[in-house]
Parts: structure tokens; C-alpha cells; sequence
């Protein structure tokens, strides 16, 4: 899979944030059903858009942003 194929940002789409290819579902909705504690299974029901492989997608894609980002610790800061 591709990420670049399933994922998008569009100035004219929802903001510039990511999306699933073809649907104004964002990365971040995803990620924020996910936290709230709904199942992939549930997420697509929702979404009736949304299929499968975008779901996988927009995990992916947090996987890489994630990935590719820095992280400086401060150790005289609390967290």
C-alpha cells in the first residue's frame, strides 16, 4: 500500500489536513474515534466512505509523520 495513493492534503479540502483519497475524512477524525475507544469495525460503519484499506492508510501515514518527527527532552521540565 501506498500511502501517497490514499492520503491527501488539499488546500481546498477540510483546512489542508490530511484525508482519506476521495472523502473529507480526515486522519485526525480517525485517529480521534480510535482514541475514544470505537473498533475499526465501527469506525467504517460510521463512515460508510471510509473503506479498509483508507483506514489502514491513515495509520500508516501517522506511523511515518510520526516517525520522521524529533523529539527534544527537556530535562529540567516537567511533563
Amino acid at each position: 500500500m501506498k500511502v501517497v495513493d490514499l492520503i491527501g492534503v488539499d488546500p481546498e479540502v477540510m483546512g489542508e489536513k490530511p484525508v482519506v483519497a476521495g472523502t473529507r475524512i480526515t486522519v485526525e477524525e480517525i485517529f480521534r474515534r480510535l482514541a475514544a475507544g470505537e473498533s475499526p469495525e465501527a469506525i467504517l460503519e460510521a463512515l460508510p466512505r471510509l473503506t479498509p484499506e483508507g483506514l489502514r492508510a491513515a495509520l500508516l501515514y501517522a506511523a511515518e509523520v510520526l516517525g520522521a518527527e524529533r523529539v527534544y527532552f527537556y530535562p529540567d521540565r516537567a511533563a
